[in-house]
């Protein structure tokens, strides 16, 4: 079965005589439509579509048109399978709820998830199996700097520590840390760009939230600058064009083209703390899964001791409630409203 990337792109209408102008155009409205969202989020909706195609297909169902009452039914059987499949967590089956809603969309349907046989079965879901959503490990600034002496001292060693600290310093997701490029316009694939400025670095950044700017100052020492850590790699990789954070060749002595994924952030985060015995108190397995890329920003907004407003505007949040689930260590009950009530 197609995926929904081939339905309903932009096309000529039929009422419309073809010429070179249009059909130029027809792929220029192609483009913008591929970029209507991630390439991420893109792959997990394929994935959602065919999770679900090959469940109604074992069921003798029918994909199309959009059935409310089967949904309902396909998620009641993602919270509780029948055999030895897992149980998907709440958010999990409201991400392929979203994948779904999307994919049927592409195909000129429309799936309605406030019809009562989704709803009223979702709502059930989540008053059932709803529970706290668990929060990764913060990386501490004293973590950090374990986690640094462990990386070797050349070219995969400069970038490795560039990474680590810009994306501390930056509270950036691991996708917008591999995103970023020199200059503007550099390649089409940008997230950002980066301007290495006399107090520190200026990254203009298409993150979740749209376009906005983040500042890293320079820090105290140069061993853990990140302006310092970048402009060591940028020299050394020779990187004047294109991504900033870029494979590194066998023998690590030369920079390739090649930009990262966002996955060798991860790798990178639970290598060197594994390397730097982060958590000695906990089994390996069970230290290694509670960091991820999320521990930098984690970690940047529970060490940073400045207004929580600077703290939300630098992470990109909407609100000050999401901020304040990335602070794993606030000074609670700072602010006193029973005693200010006057009991």
């Amino acid at each position: 079965m197609s995926g929904p990337e081939d339905q309903d792109r932009p096309a000529l209408p039929a009422s419309l005589a073809g010429s070179g102008a249009l059909d130029r155009l027809v792929d220029t409205a192609r483009d913008y439509a591929r970029q209507a969202a991630s390439e991420n989020t893109l792959k997990a909706y394929a994935k959602d579509w065919a999770a679900f195609t090959r469940w109604c297909r074992l069921r003798g169902a029918e994909v199309l048109p959009p059935s409310p009452a089967l949904i309902g039914l396909y998620i009641a059987d993602l919270a509780a399978p029948q055999g030895k499949t897992p149980a998907l967590s709440v958010s999990s089956i409201e991400r392929r709820l979203s994948g779904l809603t999307w994919s049927y969309a592409q195909r000129g349907e429309k799936l309605d998830r406030k019809d009562r046989h989704i709803a009223t079965v979702l709502a059930g879901i989540r008053r059932k199996h709803a529970r706290p959503p668990a929060q990764k490990e913060a990386i501490l600034p004293e973590d950090l700097r374990a986690m640094l002496a462990t990386l070797p001292h050349d070219l995969r060693g400069l970038r490795d520590r560039a990474i680590l600290l810009i994306g501390f310093a930056g509270g950036l997701r691991r996708s917008e840390i591999v995103s970023l490029d020199h200059g503007k316009d550099d390649t089409p694939d940008s997230g950002g760009w980066v301007e290495i400025l006399d107090d520190g670095v200026l990254i203009r950044l298409r993150g979740k939230t749209g376009w906005r700017e983040v500042e890293i100052a320079r820090g105290s020492s140069d061993a853990t600058c990140p302006v310092h850590a970048l402009s060591q790699w940028l020299h050394y990789a020779r990187i004047d064009f294109g991504p900033i954070f870029t494979a590194v060749s066998r023998s690590s002595l030369k920079a390739t083209p090649d930009r990262l994924s966002d996955k060798h952030v991860a790798r990178l985060i639970k290598q060197t703390v594994r390397d730097a015995g982060l958590r000695p108190d906990l089994p390996e397995a069970e230290r290694i899964r509670l960091y991820s890329g999320h521990s930098l920003r984690a970690g940047l907004a529970s060490s940073a001791e400045v207004d929580e407003r600077y703290v939300q505007k630098h992470l990109g949040h909407a609100s000050a409630e999401m901020t304040r689930r990335y602070q794993r260590r606030r000074d609670r009950f700072r602010v006193n409203l029973t005693k200010a009530a006057g009991l």
